[in-house]
């Protein structure tokens, strides 16, 4: 265990290490893509997944199966992503908001029936994500150049390196036996294909509809993603409301 958390970190250095920095001028509206031309081919394959596999199936799945149904995924999906949640709001200093998140995981583990019903938040103790993609923004570490991952999507190498590392370290992953594991990863990806189902409206009209899917995608998460962060270092003083978006002509 001690080896593989030391590989962790000196490949999280490693990696981190190399994250780019705009210089002065060369990125003035606040988007750092110096990879835009292999980014936009894995776009395009991301987006012919979606058109193939997710378009009609995350609209097929949130009308098949009832709202209850889908609500208790999502529940169990983020009761198992709680423990990931707080070892990073530890990382972050942020213990107040870790001790209510271990407090949250074991109100929904154990009353709400190993995390299908969310019962601490109907005590007060709503949702509230992290990552370590977080962790090294407080850290101090620069987002580094966007990127678009295979399947996975919108990115930066700060986030692809946060991406690995909740990966590798997720302590779940030590407890559970494989066939638990399967189970939350199959969760997962339920309650993505049933968020793509959600806000097929939008998401249609972004990859399918705006006059350049690539560059509308990458604005969205860069400015959705710094708003999170609470980053204005990049020139992102304002959160765009992705349904708030014109992509005609875009």
């Amino acid at each position: 265990m001690r080896l593989r958390l030391a590989t962790i970190a000196l490949c999280c250095a490693a990696l981190a290490s190399g994250c780019s920095t705009p210089g002065p001028g060369q990125a003035p509206d606040g988007i750092w893509d110096p990879n835009e031309a292999a980014n936009r081919r894995v776009h395009a394959f991301n987006r012919s997944v979606d058109e193939r596999l997710f378009r009609g199936a995350g609209t097929g799945l949130t009308d098949a199966v009832p709202e209850g149904v889908m609500r208790n995924v999502s529940n169990f999906a983020d009761t198992a992503s709680l423990p990931q949640t707080v070892l990073n709001q530890v990382l972050q200093g942020r213990l107040g908001d870790a001790t209510r998140n271990t407090l949250r995981f074991t109100i929904n583990a154990t009353l709400g029936f190993g995390g299908l019903a969310d019962v601490a938040g109907d005590l007060g103790l709503p949702r509230d994500d992290s990552d370590f993609g977080e962790t090294l923004h407080v850290w101090g570490l620069p987002e580094g150049a966007y990127l678009e991952l295979p399947l996975l999507g919108p990115s930066t190498e700060r986030d692809a390196v946060g991406m690995a590392v909740d990966f590798a370290t997720n302590p779940l992953r030590a407890i559970l036996s494989p066939e638990s594991r399967r189970w939350t990863t199959a969760a997962r990806i339920v309650d993505r294909v049933g968020e793509r189902g959600q806000f097929s409206d939008t998401v249609d009209s972004l990859l399918y509809d705006s006059a350049d899917s690539y560059a509308q995608l990458r604005l969205i998460y860069l400015q959705n993603r710094r708003f999170e962060l609470g980053d204005e270092s990049a020139g992102a003083d304002a959160y765009i409301d992705p349904e708030a978006l014109d992509t005609e002509g875009f």
